[in-house]
């Protein structure tokens, strides 16, 4: 007899202990959820803003491709295309 009620006693704080680690473990996924959706909001936010900021700074050299080594070949050998 006090074996079955062990077994049931032991069944009951398992049951309780799974529902209310459920329980806590969907409350902190959402919270975490809540928090990714917060964050992605406000990094969009602010590649919007940047991408619409006329005045950002811009690299003025972007684009340029120069060798210096062409020109000296052009100045040491000025026939050779």
């Amino acid at each position: 007899m006090v074996i079955i009620i062990a077994i049931i006693a032991v069944g009951g704080a398992f049951y309780l202990g799974q529902l209310n680690g459920n329980k806590a473990g969907y409350a902190q996924a959402q919270a975490d959820i809540q928090t990714f959706q917060e964050e992605s909001a406000q990094k969009a936010a602010n590649d919007a803003a940047k991408s619409a900021n006329p005045f950002q700074a811009v690299n003025p050299l972007e684009g340029v491709e120069a060798n210096p080594f062409e020109k000296v070949k052009k100045v040491l050998n000025p026939f050779e295309n």
